[in-house]
């Protein structure tokens, strides 16, 4: 990663990720951007009757908000990511087993991949939060292709056992959405956006 010097970011507000996610800091590092990561704390129940487009806006703000004490005078980047079927939210799996059940309940259906996005200015308050929704339309699954899936991808700590960037692919029939990064876990397109709003234009220019 470049640093301040060599980009001529000096003068930029510090950027964090409040996140050890590892899709999320390989997204955030197609921005060419400056960043450092911190592990945030939050509990990541669901409240009672909260929605999945609720739930991850709400946790994206906390993790947010959770490192503001480390970091005073940052831009804090917070996201969260859950699955739904017929109303119902879907996490990661715990277990091999819970991720073949997620994905036989996701055999055929349209599923709905919701990805909370939250850019927090810790020096002045200012807060921006937002949801991107992703449309996955599955194909029908057979066992020996979700144990195949499963046996070399390992999704394990991906939203709904599904990951897109790998052989995930190869179980849709189509993936609507405005941002596909989304899907990944960051919604690179919303967040270029939030940060124009603190004054971060992208793309930056590195100084010579």
């Amino acid at each position: 990663m470049f640093s301040f010097y060599e980009l001529g970011f000096d003068e930029m507000q510090l950027i964090v990720l409040a996140s050890t996610s590892d899709y999320r800091r390989n997204l955030l590092n197609r921005l060419c951007l400056p960043f450092r990561i911190h592990k945030p704390v939050c509990d990541e129940a669901p409240r009672l009757l909260e929605t999945a487009k609720e739930l991850v806006m709400r946790l994206s703000h906390e993790k947010a908000k959770s490192i503001q004490s480390h970091f005073p005078d940052a831009l804090i980047i917070g996201s969260d990511q859950v699955a739904e079927i017929d109303g119902q939210i879907i996490g990661k799996p715990d277990s091999h087993m819970a991720a073949v059940r997620q994905l036989s309940h996701a055999s055929g259906r349209s599923v709905s991949f919701e990805t909370g996005l939250c850019v927090y200015n810790a020096a002045t308050g200012a807060m921006h939060v937002d949801c991107i929704n992703v449309q996955v339309q599955f194909r029908a699954l057979k066992r020996k292709q979700i144990e195949a899936y499963l046996s070399t991808e390992q999704p394990y700590d991906c939203c709904g056992s599904f990951k897109s960037e790998g052989l995930g692919i190869t179980l849709v029939r189509g993936v609507e959405s405005s941002d596909p990064t989304a899907l990944i876990g960051l919604p690179l397109i919303r967040l270029t956006e939030m940060l124009s709003e603190e004054g971060i234009e992208l793309p930056l220019k590195p100084a010579l």
